[in-house]
This record gives structure tokens, sequence and C-alpha cells, in this order.
């Protein structure tokens, strides 16, 4: 047995993540053991871990320790064991509904934490992840002894959940880029410069955003400042109750936020497709019973519905594995989505918004603190359905470039061809002077996929203009 330590886990100097044996640990040092037992301790904690709102954790006795003792990093003086989460996501890849749902729960942690003397010592939308629909908190160190002063993760909750929902739902500028291109998020300076005008009449925009900004400005590189402010917040007698109406108050605002995206089409594609209802009756037949056929073989722990549209073939895909990551470039499509499996309280299904043609990169330290979408964990089989011809003829990735792309992961695939004389490729080509994609031809597509696929089945829909094919990367 290997130990292997998480690469982001050295932002938290009291507590170390680790792998081994395929299992998630986590190393404590004396105060984080010490605030480990206060949370064990508390009555809240219980019921957020039979619920699902914090990871399933677990510290190891003295005989599982003796287990681990060869590989562990570091003689602590308290392991803990966690559930692992099907897949990692990152909030740069989630719709506004999941971060507003996953803010509200990092609140209602954080209430129920100081009705029992204990705080949390971030804000971090980091710190949460998903099973299916369901948010579940991860990083259970974040509990901590409270002192009875002001909520110390404030700045980093609206820098990563309170500043992006604000600027997507009163300007219509979505987050996600902002939080990709920054691991830290949105500093409040950058909150105000994008929030001004009318929008400080908004409930928490004058408070949150503009005061906040002002505060930080002012203690920005100023120590002596910093210092002075935090003596005079203590010497005012600022209260854990003073904390409470504060956490109380962002909550509301947090849970008042909404966000309508303009119309997408895509949104009603599968209404408004050109398929015919027998054809969406063969195509989702085909990707049912090749799935079977494959968990017959060996079972699926990880799908990829990659241009998953309204989940449709996500939905049929969890019948034969663990989960099923949907991802779609189309936020609206995504949000609607997400809505739907968390009213039906989905744990398999995990929604994320992403375009396809540029996934989520490594960033942070090293490239290395939050990994590359492709790198994270690879899925068992991957359904490719009407998306190629949006990636060849569309974005202009080349055929090889796009297989090859599939073949790197070495997984099931379930493609869909769609042919220039399809309507959606006619009106595609349209698009493109006349001549653009020569090679773009169902001979040269088999011919391309049969070099690094074993093609186990082929269906031709009825309008002869699409073609399924189930395939096998070959060794």
């Amino acid at each position: 047995m290997t130990a292997s330590v998480e690469p982001a886990s050295f932002r938290d100097p009291s507590s170390t993540v680790f792998y081994a044996d395929g299992e998630v640990y986590r190393g404590l040092g004396d105060v984080a053991a010490g605030d480990w037992k206060a949370l064990n301790d508390t009555a809240f904690f219980s019921r957020v871990l039979k619920d699902g709102r914090v990871v399933g954790t677990e510290a190891l006795d003295s005989t599982q320790m003796a287990t681990l003792g060869e590989v562990l990093p570091k003689p602590w003086p308290v392991v803990l064991k966690h559930e692992r989460i099907p897949f990692i996501s990152y909030p740069y890849e989630w719709t506004f509904s999941q971060l507003r749902d996953a803010a509200l729960l990092h609140l209602d942690l954080l209430s129920l934490a100081l009705d029992e003397g204990l705080t949390m010592k971030d804000g971090y939308a980091y710190n949460v992840q998903w099973r299916g629909a369901q948010p579940t908190f991860i990083d259970v160190p974040s509990f901590e002894r409270s002192t009875g002063g002001p909520w110390v993760g404030y700045r980093q909750f609206c820098q990563t959940f309170l500043f992006p929902l604000l600027i997507q739902a009163h300007r219509d500028i979505p987050f996600r880029p902002w939080l990709r291109g920054e691991i830290d998020g949105i500093s409040p300076q950058q909150a105000r410069a994008m929030l001004g005008g009318r929008d400080i009449v908004r409930k928490g925009v004058l408070k949150h955003v503009v005061l906040h900004s002002a505060m930080d400005t002012k203690m920005s590189g100023n120590k002596e400042g910093s210092e002075a402010f935090k003596k005079e917040l203590s010497e005012s007698g600022f209260s854990s109750d003073l904390t409470k109406a504060t956490v109380k108050a962002i909550r509301k605002t947090v849970a008042d936020l909404r966000y309508k995206a303009a119309d997408s089409h895509w949104e009603t594609y599968q209404q408004t497709s050109t398929y015919t209802d027998d054809e969406r009756a063969v195509k989702a037949a085909f990707v049912d019973s090749q799935l079977g056929a494959w968990t017959s073989e060996k079972p699926l722990g990880l799908v990829w519905d990659m241009g998953c549209n309204d989940g449709t073939y996500s939905r049929l895909a969890v019948k034969h594995a663990d989960s099923v990551v949907a991802v779609d470039g189309d936020e609206q499509t995504i949000d609607s989505l997400y809505r739907a499996l968390k009213q039906e309280r989905n744990k398999k299904i995990l929604p994320l918004v992403m375009n396809l043609t540029d996934p989520s990169p490594g960033i942070g330290w090293r490239s290395t603190e939050r990994l590359p979408f492709e790198t994270r964990r690879k899925p068992d089989a991957i359904l490719c359905l009407a998306l190629v011809h949006h990636l060849a003829l569309t974005a202009n990735v080349p055929l090889p470039q796009i297989l090859d792309w599939y073949q790197s992961f070495g997984s099931h695939l379930v493609i869909e061809w769609v042919d220039p004389a399809d309507p959606m490729g006619k009106r595609l080509l349209s698009l493109k002077p006349a001549g653009t994609f020569p090679d773009y031809r169902q001979e040269v597509f088999e011919r391309l996929l049969e070099e690094r696929f074993v093609i186990d089945r082929r269906e031709v829909l009825a309008s002869g203009t699409r073609t399924l094919f189930a395939a096998t990367p070959r060794v």
C-alpha cells in the first residue's frame, strides 16, 4: 500500500488530505484534533452526517491507524477517513442555482455550529462538492472552537460565493470565467467596479460590496491598521450573537437572489429537433441496451454524458452506472436539469456547465490545486450523442483529434454521426464557405473510428442521415 498527498491540501497547515488504497484520509495536527473532538461531541454533527450535508467521516481507531502506519505521511494524533465523492467538480463548472445552493449549505452549517459554540474558519466555495444534485460539505477541519469573534471566513465567502452570485444576478455577468481565472475568487474592489449606480440600493450590495471594498482598500497592506481594526472589534464587545445575526442576514440575501438567463433553444432541443418519435425511441433503446451489455461484462462506475442537453440519456445511463457526469455548454439547459434533479432528490447525476472545446484546465499552485476536467477520474463509458458535428463544423476541430480525445480515456464509447445531408448538418455547413470541410464524410469518420476502436455495434436511424456506433478502444 502506498499513500499520495492531495496537491491542494497544503493550504491548510493544520490538516492534510491523502489517499491510500483507493480511500480518502485526512491527518489532523494537535489543534485540529482538539477541534475535531469538539465537533464530534456536538448534537448537530451526527445529524448533518446522516442527512448527507457533510461528507461521511469517521476517526480511525488504533488498529486502523496501525494498519496505515507504514504509509502515513506524518504521525498525526488523529486520522479521519472520508467517504469518496463520485466526481470532483469546481464552482466555475456550476450553474447559478448550484452555486447559490452550495452557499446556503455553507451558511446553514455555520449557523448550526455557532449554536453549539463552534465556528468555521473558512468560507471557500471549493469546500462544497456534490452527490448528484445534493451539495455536500467536505472540509470537516473547517469547524473550530469559537472564541466569540467575527466570522474569519467572511471574506472568502464573499469572494467565492456572494460576489459571483451578485454580479450574475444583478449585472448578467457570468461568474464562471472569473472563478476559473482566479482561484481566490472576485475581490471586493472588482465586485465594487461591477456593481455601481442603482445596484447600491439592492439588498446586500452596500454592506457587503461597497463598505467591504472601502474597508479592504483602507486595510490593504497596512498591518498596523488591520491590527487596530481587530482590536477595535474585540473592545467593542463583538459577540457570537452578532455573528449569528450577520450570518442570518447574509443567508437571506443569498436566498433571495434570482437569475433568469435569456431563453435558449437548447433547452427545448428534445422537442424541436428533427428526430421523429420512432427515432428517439430507437436511439434510447440503443443507448440503454449497449450500456446494459457492457455492464454485464464489468460494472460501470462512472459514465460521462458529453453534450447532455436535458439529461435524457444521462437518466438512461444511471440505470447501468454508479454515477453520471452530465456536461453541456448551455447554462440555462443545465440549470433546468439541475433543478429537476434536485426536486427528484437525485444523488447520482451531476450536471456541469462546460464548453467541451475549452474544458476546465488545471489551475492554482503549479496548476495542480484544481485538476483538469479530463484527469480527475477516468470514465468507464462516454456518451457522445449529437455532438461530433458541433465540434467539427462549428468549432473546426478535426475529426481525427476528436476521436483521439475520446480514445485517450480508454473507455467504452457511444457516438452519433450526423451526415452533411442531415438538416442540422446542412445548417451548420451553410454557415461556412463552400468546401471548408471536405473530409467531413461518413466513410472518413468510420475509417478513423475503426483505427482507434473496435466497433461493437452500429445502427442507422430511419432518416438515413444519423448513425449510432458503440465502440471499445483498441488495446
